[in-house]
């Protein structure tokens, strides 16, 4: 599965305990095969306050997909 991080800790970006600047986030490009990969594997949960769609892995990392990125928020890597 091809994708290109796009975003990491780099300042710039919104702050709060699950942030890009913790090392909670991490952004992708948006490619068909990710994003059908995401949308028909994971739990649609809504809309972000910013109108981007939500998906969730059953470990509770949240997928919210972006203009142009998907913006992958990480609560737990899944048992590591």
């Amino acid at each position: 599965m091809r994708r290109n991080v796009t975003g990491g800790t780099e300042t710039g970006h919104a702050s709060g305990t699950h942030s890009h600047w913790y090392g909670y986030k991490v952004d992708i490009s948006l490619y068909s095969c990710v994003s059908s990969y995401i949308t028909n594997t994971f739990a649609y949960a809504g809309t972000r306050s910013d109108g981007a769609a939500l998906h969730r892995l059953g470990a509770g990392n949240l997928h919210a997909k972006e203009g142009s990125h998907w913006d992958i928020l990480y609560y737990n890597c899944g048992g590591c």
